[in-house]
């Protein structure tokens, strides 16, 4: 029998508050995350945001306990999977690949040589493929492969995105009808599912299909909740978690939030999308944040649905990827992280000076503004930084 390795991607966070710096500079330091014109810039960027949102972001996290619970909660999805899988007949183990923080994907390509398997299934954790979640994750995974001959040879299915997958959708509608079936009166709860955003010029220049997998999903996903309650409820689709001066997808969650407190909604049922963890996004910036938004807004009972975690249906349907996976045609990494022929968001591979009309081009100038001022004031001790206390 075949020795499977099911090898999971996931973001990763900082355990601890002195992880958190270092965190943020990996994540800033991803080309997808933040587009600028020459890579020669995005070590240098990336250290000044992480420095300036460090202590927010120490904030956010001592907040939840001092450290985000995202590994131990996809170590505990990876040990329940593999033991489906293996309740199936499937010879499979399971790794963890995080992208930002430990287990870095370095560390689960050397864990899935030394146990010498047969072939890989690559999952993302991510439902809904996006160039900066599954997309940078399938590209290091192919960086990896291609500097090492042994890792290379081996053979690989990839799972492109899975948020039309009857067994999330299920899983989905299950939790939401839980909780709104804990509202005062469920037939006129209104569902509120917050997906976390993604500048828009990643779909409208890139092709990136988030914005439609993700639109898709809450379809699916209210038709099946019908079903299960037996009844339709009203519903709103928003965008969290924007940081920068870009335009990212509308509407926002924070302003979403007022607008229904306005229209005279008191009971909404929070479903956190694009999560399927709990993490910093759903136990801080949902819980704290937007609970606190909501109800200066009027709306009098807050209920958040909590993430898919090891929900059991859950568990069920990641094994019912892995086998369609293994069943199915081999999907290589340059096939999944692939996107329709577009206008590139802003090449790396090429530098050139003007303005255009794409947003991320001024962003990438006014990056470049910004770190010069922040230099300048560092070597200078003076101005509006050290006037406010962050130097």
């Amino acid at each position: 029998m075949a020795r499977v390795g099911v090898l999971l991607l996931n973001l990763g966070g900082p355990e601890r508050i002195e992880d958190v710096g270092p965190f943020l500079y990996n994540l800033f330091a991803d080309p997808e995350i933040i587009r600028l014109p020459t890579p020669l810039l995005q070590k240098p960027l990336a250290w000044l945001i992480s420095t300036l949102r460090s202590n927010k972001s120490k904030e956010a996290y001592r907040a939840i306990g001092g450290g985000s619970p995202l590994r131990r909660i996809t170590e505990q999805q990876a040990r329940e999977l593999q033991s489906e899988l293996r309740q199936r007949g499937v010879q499979a183990t399971t790794y963890v690949a995080m992208r930002y923080w430990h287990p870095f994907t370095e560390s689960a390509v050397d864990d899935i040589k030394a146990d010498s398997v047969d072939e890989v299934v690559v999952l993302p954790l991510y439902p809904h493929f996006s160039i900066s979640t599954s997309g940078s994750s399938f590209r290091e995974l192919q960086r990896l492969r291609q500097a090492d001959p042994a890792f290379s040879k081996l053979p690989i299915r990839c799972i492109r995105s899975w948020y039309d997958h009857p067994g999330y959708v299920l899983a989905m509608a299950e939790l939401i009808a839980a909780g709104v079936r804990s509202c005062h009166d469920p037939a006129s709860a209104h569902v509120f599912f917050s997906a976390h955003g993604v500048p828009k010029s990643y779909v409208e220049e890139a092709g990136d299909p988030y914005q439609q997998e993700i639109e898709a999903c809450s379809t699916l996903v209210m038709a099946k909740l019908e079903q299960l309650l037996g009844h339709g409820n009203p519903h709103t689709l928003a965008y969290q978690s924007r940081v920068g001066p870009v335009e990212w997808l509308k509407p926002y969650t924070d302003e979403a939030l007022v607008r229904l407190g306005e229209e005279g909604v008191q009971e909404l049922v929070v479903v956190p999308i694009s999560f399927v963890s709990e993490h910093i996004e759903t136990l801080e910036e949902i819980d704290i944040e937007y609970r606190e938004i909501a109800t200066e807004a009027g709306i009098s009972n807050f209920v958040r649905v909590p993430a898919l975690d090891t929900y059991p249906t859950f568990i069920k349907g990641l094994a019912d990827l892995v086998q369609l996976a293994l069943a199915g045609p081999e999907v290589n990494l340059d096939q999944a992280a692939s996107l329709p022929t577009q206008v590139k968001l802003y090449p790396q591979d090429k530098w050139a000076w003007g303005w255009n009309n794409s947003s991320e081009v001024w962003n990438g100038r006014l990056a470049m503004l910004g770190f010069s001022a922040f230099l300048l004031e560092l070597l200078s001790g003076r101005g509006p930084l050290h006037a406010i206390g962050l130097l």
